[in-house]
């Protein structure tokens, strides 16, 4: 993304971004959460906790023991193999309600325990300690198979679409079926503009832009206007100051990806791996079906990440991973087992495994113990002999790539196996979204795992340039701005 930024800065197309960054700081690199999908990156945001702690791991997934796999809503085919009213029951009930781990505070209830306000512009993750009610008009409640309203906690200020938009009947806000209920730009930023311009902002506000990731889906990363139209939005943010006669300076300001993406290679260069037909020597579940004593593996598939259930304890994990790796559109594959990490690579016959605590340590002052042939993941051993202290690797290609392996292996319960795509290429099963010739995300690599970030207003930033970072530097900076 930090190239779309470039490329667009170069072109004189972008002079909102431009003004940011050359009155602030500019980080290129940020690392995102694993897998790179924004339901379990905006949980490690909101919690400052990896998925072994927030306890949602992915846009899909499927939990241990239970008879099918949730989805919160990846797309149209998707929602409707897995029933529309299951994936909304999930997405808006249960993902803050349940899914989200309720012994892990969020930003939010930490801020309203520190006596700061809080809002949230259509952010997936939201749980705070404020009630609202989810609800729609008479007319549209039948688009919604749900029993509305019902209420949910959230912070100080929930806007969430037409799901709840407090300000109904105050400002006209593109939220009808024909503007996604109000899941889009133009609404969140109408929303923070109505709050600056009648100074009801709170301490901290998080907005949420989804057009961008929807048009580099569409159109993959050449294309140009969706950034343009982002550069439009946020220069409409800074007008509501202006208007105002307020000064943005008094404002902190903070814009940053929550995925990168890898372009996909044309259709008709294959680059869709799709699982079930890689997997078909074995009874594997379909799409949105219930599990009964035949089903021998579930799928759960991120873009270009999966989660591979194996449900008959008879099965050796290693067995499927040999499987998968004999697609060379594979790219790692990774399981846990005996107290290890194991890793191996298709089009390699080498492996490796590691597990958390022993001698070395990595940029994040995290220790490992790593055994095997460390080129799988990319790491490299700087030249010492530990005497003066640890010994260090650095990472390659995959950023911070064990302990974002760890969070997701150790997410939830259940024996299964983690296989991501090479960049160009993604996977699929029934109802997945592809996009060839389009944009994907969801994997380890660092197409899809470095962000931009940009902070505007403050010289303070985070200690580590990673999302799981977020959270303790914007409580810190908060408190610090109090004292002021």
């Amino acid at each position: 993304m930090d190239q779309s930024i470039q490329r667009g800065i170069e072109h004189n197309e972008l002079p909102t971004f431009q003004y940011l960054m050359q009155h602030g700081k500019y980080y290129p690199d940020m690392i995102s959460s694993f897998p790179t999908m924004s339901i379990s990156i905006d949980s490690t945001l909101l919690t400052g906790r990896y998925p072994d702690a927030h306890h949602v791991p992915g846009l899909t997934w499927y939990p241990h023991h239970g008879k099918r796999v949730i989805g919160y809503g990846s797309g149209p085919f998707e929602v409707l193999r897995r029933g529309t009213k299951s994936v909304l029951t999930h997405a808006l009930k249960d993902l803050n309600g349940k899914h989200l781990n309720p012994d892990l505070p969020t930003l939010y209830e930490d801020l309203k325990r520190r006596g700061f306000t809080s809002g949230s512009v259509n952010g997936l993750v939201y749980r705070g300690m404020t009630e609202h009610q989810i609800d729609l008009p008479q007319p549209l409640r039948g688009l919604v198979p749900l029993a509305l309203p019902f209420q949910v906690k959230g912070p100080d200020f929930l806007a969430f679409g037409a799901l709840s938009n407090p300000l109904d009947g105050v400002t006209d806000l593109p939220d009808g079926p024909a503007d996604r209920m109000g899941f889009n730009d133009r609404y969140a930023i109408g929303v923070a503009k109505y709050l600056i311009q009648t100074g009801q902002l709170p301490d901290f506000l998080l907005i949420y832009l989804p057009d961008l990731d929807g048009k580099l889906h569409k159109h993959g990363l050449t294309d140009r206007e969706g950034i343009k139209e982002t550069d439009q939005r946020l220069s409409e943010l800074l007008e509501a100051y202006e208007s105002q006669a307020q000064a943005p300076n008094d404002t902190i300001l903070i814009v940053a990806g929550d995925s990168g993406m890898s372009q996909v290679l044309p259709k008709d260069q294959q680059p869709v791996i799709y699982l079930p037909k890689l997997l078909q020597r074995y009874h594997v579940l379909p799409t949105g079906e219930a599990i009964d004593q035949s089903t021998e593996i579930t799928l759960a598939v991120n873009d270009t990440m999966a989660y591979v259930y194996i449900l008959k304890p008879e099965m050796p994990l290693k067995e499927i991973a040999d499987v998968l790796r004999s697609d060379p559109r594979i790219d790692i594959i990774t399981w846990q087992e005996d107290g290890w990490i194991h890793c191996v690579k298709a089009g390699d016959p080498a492996s490796m495994r590691f597990k958390a605590g022993g001698d070395l340590q990595d940029p994040y002052n995290q220790s490992w113990t790593v055994q095997g042939v460390e080129r799988i993941l990319d790491l490299k051993r700087e030249n010492g002999t530990g005497h003066a202290g640890p010994l260090r690797i650095t990472y390659g290609k995959y950023p911070d790539p064990l302990r974002r392996l760890q969070g997701a292996l150790q997410s939830h319960e259940g024996r299964f196996l983690i296989v991501t795509a090479k960049p160009g290429y993604e996977l699929a099963e029934a109802g997945a979204p592809t996009h060839a010739g389009g944009g994907a995300h969801g994997g380890l690599d660092a197409s899809a795992s470095l962000v931009p970030l940009i902070i505007y207003g403050t010289e303070k930033r985070p200690d580590f340039l990673r999302i799981v970072d977020l959270k303790a530097y914007l409580l810190d900076l908060l408190q610090t701005e109090s004292r002021k």
